[in-house]
């Protein structure tokens, strides 16, 4: 089991704190054993077994908890009057108006209530209203490719490894799969559970054909620019029309369900955000390569997308950057102010057209926040007027 150490660490950080604790991310991402090692460390810190009250409502036996009137009846049947409850309900958004029960729960002030749920929708609407300023989101991501190295008994050759990361997913159990056959039938049932039950079904969606050729365009664009008319048209032209609203619901349920995420620009001289132009990044690399088979992928691309989730691990609100006409592919606004990253999978060529290409956005940017290249080449640090130049392995590793 590989210890999911910062997602831990947040956890403990707020036990016993008066928040409902609620965890998000995409499917099998690892949500349920943060839980078990979450409970462990509770039962070592002396915390007894009967004070731990643990569902996992996508389970066989809790089919007929359906209302927030069973589940509250069945958590509450095992509360200890006079001790704390350590409460954890595992994939709760599948039980009908649950906030009423998590909310109830969270009244009692011997309870500690913690749950999970695969869609952005489980924070919007009622729950969002009903538990306004009582719950703490902790947005989880699969594998890091550090948290992927630790559990690589040789990690002496980080390139190949990065290869394996990105081709075998960075889905935890993946690790436990040997054969490139297996991977490719786990991530299936994957993506065919995230479009059955987190999107079709809620959605009600009929044209499911439709759906799975609006995420193979995306995953068949991560770190492109792409727009709901372009996407429209594209289908349009392949002999499937679809309204740009059509395709606008399609995208806000791939996001909700987190397996993609929607990057926004931002004017770093006008300081404004803007309304057009995102892009989409997808919450394994391993998904795309199920989704598409063998199609070749850009590897600069493939690079921004691991190190666009590396941002979002490390806290930070990730934009992409517009500086007059030209584009840093991320601003990372974090605690301590804004940092901008520009990532190139090489800068080898024979002219050095690609440094100077790479370079010119952050050389426009004016002001004096770290400014980051990141690119697969290796060598020592260089500084070009004050932009750092890192191994992207490296900074991926030692963060």
């Amino acid at each position: 089991m590989i210890a999911r150490k910062e997602y831990l660490e947040n956890l403990l950080h707020f036990q016993d704190k008066h928040l409902i604790k609620v965890v998000t991310g995409i499917r099998r991402c690892g949500k349920s054993t943060l839980f078990e090692l979450y409970q462990a460390h509770l039962l070592q810190s002396g915390v007894e077994p009967y004070q731990i009250i643990a569902f996992n409502l996508e389970a066989g036996e809790y089919t007929d908890i359906n209302d927030h009137k069973a589940l509250y009846q069945l958590v509450t049947e095992q509360l200890t009057p006079d001790k704390m409850n350590y409460i954890f309900l595992d994939e709760v958004q599948r039980v009908a108006d649950f906030q009423k029960a998590v909310d109830a729960l969270f009244i009692k002030k011997n309870c500690d209530v913690y749950i999970t749920g695969s869609n952005a929708h489980l924070l919007s609407g009622e729950l969002a209203t009903l538990l306004s300023g009582r719950y703490v989101e902790i947005k989880m991501l699969p594998l890091s490719f550090k948290e992927f190295l630790s559990a690589r008994p040789d990690n002496s050759n980080l390139s190949q490894l990065y290869q394996d990361y990105i081709h075998n997913s960075s889905f935890p159990y993946a690790l436990e799969l040997e054969r490139p056959k297996d991977i490719r039938q786990y991530l299936d049932g994957i993506y065919d559970s995230i479009v059955l039950k987190d999107i079709i079904a809620r959605r009600r969606i009929f044209d499911v054909e439709m759906l799975k050729s609006v995420t193979r365009f995306l995953f068949d664009n991560i770190g492109n620019l792409c727009s709901t008319k372009k996407i429209a048209d594209t289908m349009t032209s392949a002999g499937r029309k679809i309204t740009v609203h059509t395709v606008e619901n399609y995208l806000e349920a791939l996001t909700e369900s987190f397996i993609f995420y929607k990057i926004s620009r931002y004017d770093i001289k006008g300081k404004q955000y803007l309304k057009t132009g995102n892009k989409y990044y997808a919450a394994d690399i391993g998904l795309r390569y199920s989704v598409l088979g063998n199609k070749r992928a850009d590897n600069g691309h493939i690079l921004e997308n691991i190190v666009y989730l590396e941002l979002l691990r490390r806290g930070y609100e990730v934009y992409i950057g517009k500086v007059g006409s030209a584009e840093v592919d991320f601003i990372a606004i974090g605690e301590e102010g804004e940092e901008y990253y520009q990532v190139a999978y090489t800068l080898m060529d024979a002219d050095g057209k690609t440094l100077e290409r790479e370079l010119a956005p952050l050389d426009a940017i004016q002001d004096h926040n770290p400014k980051y290249l990141l690119t697969m080449d290796y060598g020592p640090m260089v500084s070009h007027n004050g932009i750092k130049q890192l191994n992207v392995l490296d900074w991926l590793t030692k963060a």
